[in-house]
């Protein structure tokens, strides 16, 4: 069976695809890699807009294992209404790395679907924002299993540390993995 052709996403395009597909999709892993993260919030049912980390720990309740990769600490906002939900801390489901050196935006569901492109996880980058007030950003949205699983074999060869203890850039690291 040939492999599914990707998907171009554009612009908005990439916060339908990514938030209010790929990410409510997830019933098993939901893989987040960003370079920036910030305060995001997307549309749940009606017109209501909650943070994406709501979204996310309600996943962690539904028993979705959530790994975040970031590269740098989130802003104040993020911060707080991270410290709203207990679930970050209290799940065993839930694990963060970050990595100053992480520049890849990616979002994997279930390791059978996957956006890869330029948006981070910021309200201009993934976010509602309107079309004069976002970031031009350009993906793909992909099906094709052997490229998520090259995807995921990378992503955890880095979680596992593998890349970690040659990296000269551990002087600047906050948190190293190994």
């Amino acid at each position: 069976m040939p492999a599914a052709t990707p998907q171009l996403v554009l612009n908005h395009d990439t916060y339908d695809v990514v938030l209010q597909r790929i990410i409510p999709e997830a019933t098993r892993s939901l893989w987040l890699v960003t370079a920036d993260l910030k305060d995001l919030h997307t549309k749940t049912t009606g017109k209501k807009f909650v943070p994406l980390l709501q979204v996310l720990a309600a996943k962690l309740d539904e028993g979705v294992e959530v790994r975040l990769v970031h590269a740098k600490e989130p802003g104040p906002r993020f911060r707080k209404d991270f410290d709203r939900f207990p679930q970050f801390l209290n799940s065993d489901r839930f694990e963060r790395i970050l990595c100053p050196r992480m520049h890849m935006k990616a979002v994997i569901a279930d390791g059978r679907i996957a956006y890869i492109g330029s948006a981070n996880l910021t309200g201009a980058g993934l976010g509602a924002k309107g079309d004069h007030r976002r970031n031009f950003e350009a993906g793909i949205v992909t099906e094709d299993r052997g490229t998520i699983a090259e995807l995921m074999e990378f992503l955890d060869s880095f979680y596992l540390g593998d890349h970690c203890l040659k990296c000269q850039r551990r002087d600047v690291c906050p948190d190293p993995i190994v």
